[in-house]
């Protein structure tokens, strides 16, 4: 039976020629920029991080990380939910309606469906799934960015820092996992971490680590300013 390489492989043994230049990464990197023709002043700023995380996700060597590590992975899925997200939503806020909970929603069951052993195989077996997934990630995220970054009352900043909260609440969980997780959770990656001096459950480990140090700090700062934001509008006379 042949083996499957996954989207982004196989394992690059070098990172310097592991650049993904298949047209759909490409396209979706250079969108933000595309469009940035029809944006001004700040928005023209967010488009342009927005294009730049995009590459780095899918374009640059991290994309063919992934599939040796899974604690690049967990890296992978930080750049897109709290830096390609973030900033296309600066860029161009969605206004849906029920946007406030149905992102956090939709963002929640997308962040662990990519932790659910079952779903990362099927993702990892099929380029379809894997973009599916992807794209559902990054939609969700959008979506739950623009309501927090676009808050324009006191009462929706307060439900704001409740729902950065939370995901702070739900990434800590999914860390906790990966780190004290006695057994290897995801197969695909055995034999594939060697390389990088790690075992696939130190890699697992490393994973946690990973969500706990750069996921969760940039959020905790962001609800900690949100906070100060809406203690401020609510001291003043």
């Amino acid at each position: 039976m042949d083996q499957i390489i996954p989207y982004c492989g196989p394992a690059p043994e070098t990172l310097l020629t592991a650049w993904n230049l298949a047209p759909l990464p490409l396209a979706l990197s250079a969108a933000p920029l595309v469009a940035m023709a029809l944006l001004r002043g700040g928005r023209r700023r967010a488009a342009c991080a927005a294009s730049a995380a995009l590459f780095l996700a899918y374009v640059s060597p991290l994309c063919a990380l992934t599939v040796a590590l899974f604690a690049a992975r967990g890296l992978h899925h930080l750049v897109v939910v709290l830096a390609a997200a973030p900033a296309l939503a600066l860029a161009w806020p969605l206004r849906l309606p029920m946007t406030r909970i149905g992102g956090f929603v939709a963002l929640s069951v997308f962040l662990w469906l990519w932790h659910l052993p079952a779903a990362y195989t099927l993702a990892w077996n099929s380029p379809t799934i894997y973009w599916l997934m992807q794209a559902g990630l990054l939609g969700a995220a959008w979506l739950f960015w623009s309501d927090v970054l676009h808050a324009d009352r006191s009462a929706e900043r307060v439900a704001s820092i409740g729902l950065v909260f939370g995901l702070m609440g739900q990434m800590g969980l999914i860390a906790a996992i990966l780190t004290f997780s006695p057994r290897i959770l995801y197969s695909e990656h055995l034999g594939l971490t060697a390389g990088y001096g790690l075992d696939a459950l130190a890699d697992q480990q490393l994973a946690g680590l990973v969500m706990w140090g750069p996921g969760l700090i940039p959020l905790a700062l962001l609800g900690g300013l949100l906070l100060r934001q809406s203690w401020r509008e609510v001291a003043l006379p």
